[in-house]
């Protein structure tokens, strides 16, 4: 996994979108069977992630991906409902990191610059190490590594790097400039 740099008119962002479009269609069909069809379930999440989930990894839909292929999951990861990965820089969740409902995972974005917005797609991997909890509507941001054993609280707004074995809390949004 790396930093990501993309044109936005590019072969590259074009193969991206048309993932994205099936994938929304996959995931929109998870998120309306029956909690209960295990099989349906299984199957469709093989499809969204190009592999089999793996056998100890528990995930409640409703579940969100624009691209489901660099999505990385270990063993006993749990992800409850509501939460959202936008994997195309890669996320990684290692092993017993448990998601609360409402988090969202965001590995692409756009420069602030306004002549660069509508013509680069940027962003970076994220990686989760053993033993995370990440709380409920928790936002975690491109290029961020979560340390072992840490705790990011609900509502917090992660944009950079946490130690291991932290705590993490808040989501106050400040002016950092103006233009």
């Amino acid at each position: 996994m790396s930093d990501l740099l993309m044109r936005i008119q590019s072969p590259e962002f074009q193969a991206m979108s048309e993932r994205v479009l099936e994938v929304t269609a996959l995931t929109s069909r998870l998120n309306v069977l029956p909690f209960d069809d295990e099989a349906g379930k299984a199957e469709l999440f093989e499809r969204i992630l190009g592999r089999p989930l793996p056998p100890r990894v528990t995930i409640y839909p409703p579940f969100f991906t624009d691209h489901g292929l660099n999505l990385d999951l270990a063993d006993r990861v749990f992800i409850n409902q509501n939460c959202t990965f936008l994997d195309y820089a890669g996320i990684r969740l290692a092993e017993r990191v448990m998601v609360a409902p409402k988090a969202t995972f965001i590995t692409v974005g756009h420069p602030v610059d306004t002549d660069d917005r509508r013509v680069w797609l940027t962003g970076g991997p994220i990686d989760v190490e053993e033993n995370v909890w990440i709380g409920a509507g928790a936002t975690i941001l491109p290029g961020v590594t979560i340390g072992r054993d840490s705790v990011i609280a609900a509502g917090a707004v992660v944009a950079e790097d946490v130690p291991p074995r932290s705590l993490v809390a808040g989501g106050k949004a400040t002016v950092r400039r103006s233009w």
